[in-house]
């Protein structure tokens, strides 16, 4: 006889063990239990059977690995938590006996420090697996640095924060590896690539943010906590990776006047030379080359202003026509597409998208992620209103080396031109408002540099002029599929051929009915001719054209007589009923001879009945042609169906439906943009 197995000692109960048997194995608190979780990277396990899993009855809602909870037997964290429980015991003790300030020298002298540099040494052996995991805690932090300071939430935290962010930006507008950008309902996305790592943010917009109450800030400083420590070591790795100085020097009275990023100054490890990248010195031959073009731009400024715009696009066009890439076109047209190189600019290219300009950003625009932007793809000079902050902006507004500026307000019009030498004011100064343009100076919404970032290359300014209404701003990271709806084309290259039959025989119908009701319509040409405004003198002057239906001698001799004796001489039907038919048709051709004699003084169109039959008849017989069509795919589909097993038949169909629900929802799509279209086309 066997050995008896005793319960528990094999199996799912020995793999799994539950919350509450790991707090009371490791001896510490449920809130430092999570906090040792989240630092080490421990989550939560669903057993395959819950009940096998449990050692009790009741089978227990929360499971770990017991191989994990036995790792975390010697962290030395555990040691930190259970000084910092002793340290709550004595503080409380003091306070009973109403011993403050012994309470605050142990609270000031005896808090154990906790460091968590051991655990990002253990999580991330090598630099790319750290650069892997930097999305989450770039959302994490970045939302911290935005939220208002609160008992949850203090200051010291938000500050911290900040300043990580910031120096991470730094390093994005040093190396050019900034790639895309979007904005969208929640925040602005960001990617940039890092050592070939695409990473990707979102940063929320500075508006006022209110904290409920129903919300955890315990978990996620937590969080929070282990995130500065790992975006600590990965900008120290950045910075020396480059040979600056980590971490960067602060200016603390810049910062308090919302310099930003310009509080910031970089130094090299070389030769401890300071270089201010958010100020107005960064390369000598850079900036001096940069400066050249915007005194040419100046030179050239002048009333014409799109001659200005078109030299300064040209000028761009020459700047990144070493660094375009070739596409590759498909001899064969049936073949399928050649994968194209990806549009995305490298460092170089995308420090010289906007080397050559002088921005200066209005009080309306986002400063900090223009200015971000703007110098992450190579502009070394954006200059703001004071308003904004004073310290680190390059120029003011009336400065005349700029040559774009962002606006986000209605049409700006052109400045009134100057009075004459009579009108003139002697004592008057020239004056210049806002609202009013600077000739030989670009206009664009902020859309722009968000568009022309995605695309690589320079958009038509023009387009996104103030007051204009601005293309769609899409996703760089969302790619449509064939047969997805896709706003950057145009119905007729992505819309089925059913869709564009269903089309065109709602516009046909709509046409006829629109012409069946708007009778009384003209044309235009035949309003103004002379010969039919006589012909119609002439019909209001018979009072309309009779058309003899039978020719006989007897219809004088009817017209004649009394109106009341057609009534006494009825008597049934006529000798002549078995000619009717021809009678019926030769009415309706003479009605219709009548009506397009009218119509023809009137200066209208009429069909007749005859064509839209016709019509009708043929709009019949594609959708019978193409109903046999789709009838005939069915029944095949049908039969290969039969012959697949019933796991595949259920995959099949599951497919089937997705698809069919997929393209029910581009042909919505595409049935909205069509009715918007028609609409604009009308008005």
């Amino acid at each position: 006889m066997g050995k008896i197995k005793k319960k528990g000692t094999s199996g799912n109960a020995k793999n799994y063990i539950t919350r509450s048997q790991a707090v009371r194995k490791l001896q510490i608190s449920l809130q430092d239990f999570r906090r040792l979780c989240i630092f080490k990277g421990i989550y939560p396990r669903e057993p395959r059977s819950k009940k096998r899993a449990s050692k009790s009855s009741t089978p227990s809602t929360t499971f770990y690995y017991t191989k994990d909870i036995q790792y975390l037997l010697h962290e030395p964290l555990l040691n930190k938590f259970r000084d910092q429980k002793a340290l709550a015991k004595k503080i409380s003790k003091a306070l009973g006996r109403n011993e403050v300030s012994d309470a605050a020298r142990l609270e000031r002298n005896l808090t154990p420090r906790i460091r968590l540099d051991h655990i990002i040494k253990e999580r991330y052996p090598t630099f790319v697996d750290a650069l892997r995991d930097l999305d989450d805690a770039l959302s994490m932090l970045f939302l911290f640095a935005n939220l208002p300071s609160t008992s949850e939430v203090p200051a010291k935290t938000i500050a911290k924060c900040q300043r990580l962010t910031l120096e991470f930006e730094h390093y994005l507008i040093r190396t050019h590896t900034l790639r895309k950008s979007f904005l969208s309902i929640k925040g602005i996305y960001y990617q940039a690539t890092i050592q070939g790592q695409d990473i990707l943010w979102l940063v929320p917009y500075k508006f006022v943010q209110r904290t409920a109450g129903d919300i955890d800030f315990r978990i996620m400083g937590t969080f929070v906590d282990f995130y500065t420590t790992l975006l600590g070591f990965i900008n120290f790795r950045l910075y020396t990776g480059i040979g600056l100085v980590y971490p960067p020097r602060l200016d603390a009275q810049s910062e308090e006047q919302g310099a930003e990023l310009a509080a910031f100054h970089l130094e090299g490890q070389a030769d401890g030379k300071e270089e201010v990248i958010a100020g107005e010195i960064m390369d000598t031959d850079t900036n001096a080359k940069a400066q050249a073009e915007a005194d040419k731009m100046l030179a050239l400024s002048g009333p014409d202003t799109e001659d200005v715009e078109r030299e300064v696009i040209q000028k761009a066009e020459e700047t990144n026509a070493s660094t375009a890439l070739d596409q590759f076109a498909s001899l064969d047209p049936s073949a399928d597409a050649l994968l194209q190189p990806s549009s995305t600019a490298d460092a170089e290219s995308a420090g010289q998208l906007f080397e050559a300009f002088t921005f200066f950003l209005s009080r309306e625009t986002p400063r900090h992620p223009l200015e971000f932007i703007l110098k992450s793809f190579g502009c070394k000079r954006v200059g703001w209103d004071t308003s904004l902050g004073e310290p680190g902006a390059y120029c003011p507004e009336d400065d005349k080396r700029i040559t774009h500026q962002v606006v986000d307000r209605p049409d700006i019009p052109l400045p009134s031109p100057p009075l004459t030498d009579g009108e003139a004011d002697e004592d008057a100064a020239p004056t210049r408002t806002s609202n009013h343009r600077v000739p030989g100076r670009i206009y664009v919404q902020p859309q722009w540099i968000w568009d022309t970032i995605n695309a690589g290359q320079l958009q038509r300014p023009d387009l996104y002029a103030p007051g204009a209404t601005l293309p769609p701003h899409l996703s760089p990271w969302v790619k449509p599929k064939k047969g997805d709806y896709d706003p950057t084309l145009s119905l007729a290259d992505q819309a089925t051929a059913g869709e564009e039959e269903e089309a065109s025989d709602d516009e046909a119908e709509a046409d006829e009915a629109l012409e069946a009701a708007g009778d009384g319509e003209e044309v235009e040409g035949v309003r103004g001719d002379d010969e039919a405004r006589e012909v119609e003198e002439e019909l209001e002057a018979d009072e309309g054209m009779d058309v003899e239906l039978a020719a006989s001698d007897d219809s004088e001799d009817d017209e004649d007589a009394a109106p009341g004796a057609a009534d006494d001489d009825w008597d049934g039907l006529s000798d002549d009923e078995g000619e009717a038919p021809e009678t019926d048709h030769a009415t309706r051709e003479a009605r219709e001879h009548q009506l397009e004699l009218e119509a023809e003084a009137k200066g209208q169109i009429i069909k007749t009945s005859d064509e839209g039959e016709k019509k009708k008849q043929a709009r019949q017989a594609k959708k019978d042609v193409r109903t046999r069509a789709e009838r005939e795919a069915e029944e095949d589909v049908e039969r290969r169906k039969m012959m697949m097993s019933r796991r595949k038949r259920k995959m099949f169909e599951k497919m089937v439906y997705s698809n069919a629900r997929k393209d029910e929802e581009t042909e919505k799509l595409r049935g909205k943009r069509r009715k918007i279209e028609k609409g604009g086309a009308k008005a």
